[in-house]
């Protein structure tokens, strides 16, 4: 507030915002979350208690309820794990190298974004299948992806990938190569160079590029229904029993199960974003 002096009067003149319309931007986008995102969400929740604890329990006790829950959050911890070793590799070759065929290469980091799910679902299967082109020399030494656990962690890995890549990418080209080079100069080591200056630089993207792999993969169902085989117990993933128990008119027990993976959801990112903030603090 600031007081502007006229002829014959003064008065207070509001400071004018720097982005107009706050208020009304604000508000539109509260209403608009609330309508999509926590309305649906506390219908689910409340969906779910009507059902009290026994019921929950009941539910949720069940060995295939929790071996799909498992599947589906372990394999997607997995999957984001690989995503964020390879991926960071990936970003780190297409930002400090030129090679014959990178526009190629980013074009095909890229597909999980365009290709639809079920699409990707048929290629893995057919290339991972007992008969498939990579599926059968991996079966000669034992080792079977087409309706295992390890289908699912596949699927789950293609689909994660271009989310650690594209955070890494912007990162990696706005951090400055004179440090690195500084470093070399005092003697520093690649390994040095690598996880005092490189990693510090880039954990914070990294582990945002985790996240979002993580959160694509644990809801994934196109891609790994035709992979996984949905055997229950073996490679049935929690969104498919969600949809079996919809088709068996168990709309309380799909609840159930979706708001068990609402809260194992919450939960791991919740623990990614504290160490995203304290990787933050700890380079600042």
């Amino acid at each position: 507030m600031t007081a502007v002096a006229l002829p014959g009067r003064s008065f207070l003149r509001r400071r004018r915002s720097v982005l107009p319309g706050f208020g009304l931007t604000l508000g539109f986008t509260l209403a608009y979350l609330s309508l999509i995102v926590l309305l649906p969400l506390a219908a689910l929740l409340l969906r779910a208690g009507g059902m009290g604890w026994s019921g929950i329990v009941g539910v949720l006790d069940s060995p295939r309820v929790a071996h799909a829950l498992w599947l589906s959050f372990g394999g997607a911890l997995a999957a984001a794990a690989v995503n964020a070793v390879f991926g960071a590799l990936i970003a780190w070759t297409f930002v400090r190298y030129d090679f014959p065929g990178k526009r190629l290469f980013q074009a095909m980091v890229d597909l999980p974004f365009a290709l639809p799910t079920a699409v990707a679902g048929i290629a893995l299967t057919s290339l991972y299948a007992p008969n498939g082109w990579l599926g059968r020399p991996l079966a000669a030494i034992g080792i079977e992806v087409a309706y295992t656990p390890l289908g699912v962690v596949l699927a789950m890995t293609f689909v994660g990938l271009p989310f650690v890549v594209r955070t890494l990418e912007p990162v990696l080209e706005e951090a400055e190569a004179q440090f690195e080079e500084a470093a070399a100069t005092l003697g520093a080591t690649r390994w040095q160079t690598i996880t005092r200056i490189i990693v510090p630089s880039v954990l914070p993207a990294l582990l945002t590029g985790t996240a979002l792999a993580f959160a694509r993969a644990v809801g994934e169902y196109g891609s790994i229904i035709f992979i996984a085989g949905n055997l229950p117990g073996v490679s049935e993933i929690a969104p498919l029993l969600i949809m079996i128990r919809l088709e068996e008119f168990d709309y309380a027990g799909a609840t159930v199960i979706a708001a068990a993976m609402l809260g194992l959801s919450f939960l791991v990112l919740l623990a990614i974003n504290l160490l995203q903030y304290w990787s933050r603090r700890r380079g600042a």
